[in-house]
This record gives structure tokens, sequence and C-alpha cells, in this order.
């Protein structure tokens, strides 16, 4: 039998695999294609047994498969191996069929698709997907953007696979984001706020233990504890499972026997390039990304800490006088004014993108497609959407009331964190950045006119003035004081 399948999927690694799981126990009959045809074999023989799954052996046999609008979903490594499947699969098709690009592809790559494939009426969709290989199974956040026509096409299956909020339940973590490559651009912001929460939560780990000398044990029951309020979210859970484990091979802490040497994909570095680009200060995201750098150089950490001096006794001293407990209470209201910063700037950065490419987000409605599903699901996304429900031109979550009274009830206990830090030698980039933020951003005034006199000193970059309107130039040499 032929043109029975509701969709088809090309890419059977374990995302892509348990896509196809999803989709079928969802009532959809999907084909199903890997390059590498085992896969295929894998799949029929083994979890895909009784289900409405079609093993697929080509492009070919796929597309024979498919009901018009053919819809094919690409599950491949971004850049040459989607260019590569588009190349084999786009001759097969007519005008009207979809392809849609799953992966975490650059979203100028997805624009230019979108462009190529018109000529020959093909409908591209770029969307990011987030949840990992569980959410994928059970239940993913799903971002797609690209060529509007296709998402009545598409919608019933995203959504009937999402992951789903609510009060009932019933609220899919899929909608449509946007035009061109905005899909992909707001997953790409996504995976930014997702280095920049792991990096906060490092840090409140690396104080805790190596601050005040905390047990896994000890930490356990304090994220347990964080769990259950402000902080409460899907990454502070697993941290909490993490201190749990225990490593069968040595009996210790599995965390402990792990290398403190941090990998990355890539998306955390475009975030920080592209705010750069759109003079948006991204800050905590570029100095998430910052030290899983400098994780990376350990042989390089290892000769310098030999060779470096820290304050002398400083850890020791700290664990005689703070309070543990509320050091303890500190560090939380620290990483939860951080996390505030944090998406305050990934919103921001959104934003600016938006009105740069014309894309008019929907910023509540993002907010709710990552409240479920994907990595950086968390309670307050609630907040963030209720902000901007209230208002959908915010400048920034930060003029927020709500988040305005958060960040004013949680300063004191961020400050003595950092300064603490300071004292003892224990860096914490991302809760310092976090705050500069912060400082920055409530200030009238900077010192960035001493900057611009400087420029025009040097270079005659001109300046302006608080006086009157216009651009000025001053010859500083001449009118200078000499030194005696």
């Amino acid at each position: 039998m032929t043109e029975h399948c509701d969709i088809g999927l090309i890419g059977l690694a374990v995302m892509g695999q348990n896509l196809v799981l999803n989709m079928a126990d969802h009532g959809f009959q999907v084909a199903a294609y890997n390059r590498t045809t085992s896969k295929v074999d894998d799949l029929i023989s083994g979890a895909s047994q009784g289900k409405s799954i079609v093993g697929c052996y080509s492009p070919e046999e796929l597309v024979k498969n498919l009901k018009r609008p053919r819809r094919i979903m690409m599950m491949v490594k971004a850049g040459d191996p989607v260019s590569q499947t588009i190349k084999n699969v786009a001759p097969l098709l007519e005008a009207g069929d979809i392809l849609i690009d799953g992966g975490n592809t650059y979203y100028t790559d997805t624009e230019r698709r979108i462009k190529e494939l018109q000529s020959q009426g093909i409908l591209y969709i770029g969307t990011g997907i987030s949840g990992g290989e569980e959410g994928a199974r059970h239940g993913p956040s799903i971002m797609p953007g690209g060529s509007i026509e296709a998402w009545p096409h598409i919608k019933p299956i995203f959504q009937a696979i999402a992951a789903k909020v609510g009060p009932n339940n019933d609220i899919p973590c899929c909608e449509w984001v946007g035009p061109g490559g905005a899909g992909h651009y707001v997953k790409m912001v996504h995976n930014g706020i997702e280095y920049g929460d792991m990096q906060l939560i490092c840090e409140a780990y690396s104080l805790l233990k190596d601050g005040l000398g905390l047990f896994n044990e000890e930490l356990y029951d304090v994220f347990a504890q964080w769990n259950k309020g402000e902080l409460d979210s899907y990454l502070i859970e697993i941290t909490r499972d993490i201190f749990s484990v225990v490593d069968s091979k040595t009996n210790n802490a599995l965390v402990d026997m792990i290398l403190d040497k941090a990998g990355q994909k890539g998306t955390g570095k475009w975030t920080s390039q592209l705010a750069l680009d759109l003079g948006v200060p991204t800050t905590l995201i570029t100095e998430a990304v910052f030290a899983r750098f400098l994780s990376a150089q350990k042989e390089a950490r290892q000769r310098a800490s030999q060779a470096l001096c820290g304050p002398a006794d400083a850890i020791e001293k700290f664990r005689e006088s703070v309070n543990r407990d509320t050091f303890i209470e500190s560090v939380r209201q620290a990483l939860y004014a951080s996390k505030i910063s944090s998406y305050a700037q990934g919103f921001a950065q959104l934003q600016a993108a938006s009105g740069e490419y014309g894309w008019d987000l929907k910023y509540g409605e993002l907010a709710m497609l990552w409240r479920g599903g994907c990595i950086i699901r968390a309670a307050f996304l609630e907040r963030i959407k209720d902000v901007f429900d209230r208002d959908p031109h915010l400048e920034n979550l930060l003029l927020d009331s709500y988040f305005r009274k958060a960040m004013e009830s949680s300063q004191n206990g961020w400050r003595l964190v950092v300064g603490s830090a300071a004292q003892i030698g224990i860096p914490v980039p991302a809760f310092s950045s976090a705050l500069a933020y912060y400082d920055g951003y409530r200030s009238e005034r900077l010192p960035h006119n001493l900057l611009q006199a400087q420029r025009d000193y040097f270079g005659a970059h001109t300046y302006e003035r608080i006086d009157e309107e216009g651009v000025f130039h001053t010859d500083w040499l001449k009118l200078r004081r000499e030194p005696k």
C-alpha cells in the first residue's frame, strides 16, 4: 500500500526514533527512513512493533508512502547533512509538499533554504525542538517557523505530540513562531538561556560545596527545597537528582568522578555573536559560553593552579564566620535574581531580532512554548507570559512590577554572594555579570561620557552634549593642562 502515511521522518538517531514513536502513539501513520538502513531494521524489529510505522529503505520509498501534501521531517545533523538530504529528497516532491528541518540549524541557513525551494513550490519549515530524548518520546517543546502556508498541514501533528501545560493539561507547547528563520532563532535563544541557567546552577553548587563545604547529601536537600519554590524548574530538579547517584565503580558520588571539562555544540555561541550584531547586551549568556571555554582548558588550569595563588585561608575563615542557613538563602536569592536577569536579556534579544527581521514574535506565547517539554521549563515562565499578556511591548522584563519587586527583595543576598565569592576566590562570572547588567540597566548615567571623550581625543570620533543638540569635536591636546 502507498500514499497512506501522515508524515515521513528521515534520521533515526535517538531524537528521530523517539519522535516517530511519539507520533505513532498519537494515532499518526509514520514512514521512517535512515541512510544507514540497519537503523530502519532496528526500529521495525524493536520498539515500533505493533505501531503504525512503515520502515523505508530509500527516499523514493519514503515519498511513495506519504499522503499529499507530503510532509517530511528531517532529524539529521545541521549543516551539510541537511543540505544533502534536501538534495536527495526535493527532486521527488511536488509543489505544495512540505520539508521540515527539526535540528539546531543556524537561522540564516533556514532562510536561504526557504528561498531556494520556493522555485519548486516546496514549503519549508525550520523548527526548534527541545526536551532531549525524553521530550521527543513523551512531549517536547516545538518552535516552528518558515513557510506559513505549511502550518495548517503540520499543526495537528505537532500540537498532538508536544508537551501539554495549563490547568487542564491541554495547552500544547507548540505554536507558530514566525516567518523565515524565526523558529530556529527562537530555539537558539532558548539554548542560550539554557547555557546561562546551567552556569548559574554550577556557580551556586560551587559556592555551597567549595565555599560552605556542603556534602552531596546536603546539596540534595538544598536543591530539593529550592525546587518547591520560586526556582521550581527542570534543571533544578535534575540537579537535585544528580547528587543522589552513586558511581558503581568507586562507590563515590558519580558527579564527583566526572571531569570538569564542559562541551558545547555552538548554539550558545551563536546567541552571543548575534547579540553583538544587534547591539544587545546578552552578557550572562556570553559569560556562560566563556566559562565553558575556560573549563575546556583543563590542562592549562592544572598548571596555573600550581603557580597562581588566591586569598590565603579565606575559605576557612569564611566557614567559621558565616551563618550557613543565611548564606544558603542568599545563594538562592542570587540564583533567582540572576535567572530573571538572564531571561530579561534573552527576551530583549528576541525583541531586537523581531524588530530587525520583521518577525512579529509573540513573547507571551514563546514563554508558554518553554513552559513544558523543554530543558529550561520553569514555573516562573507563567509569570513571563502574564507580563507580556499585560504589555506585549514591554521594553524589558525587569520593568514589570512582579520582577521589579523580585529583584528588590533578592538583591541584598545577591550582592552578599557576589562579594563573598570575590573575597574567598570562587569564580562566579554569571552571578557577577547578571548583577552588573542589573546595576548598569538601572543607572541613569554611566561613565561612558569619559569613554566618548577618550575616543574623541585620540580619533576625533566626536560626541554629543547633555545641554544642546548636535555633534561636537574638541581639540583636547590644545586645551589640556600640561602636567607639572
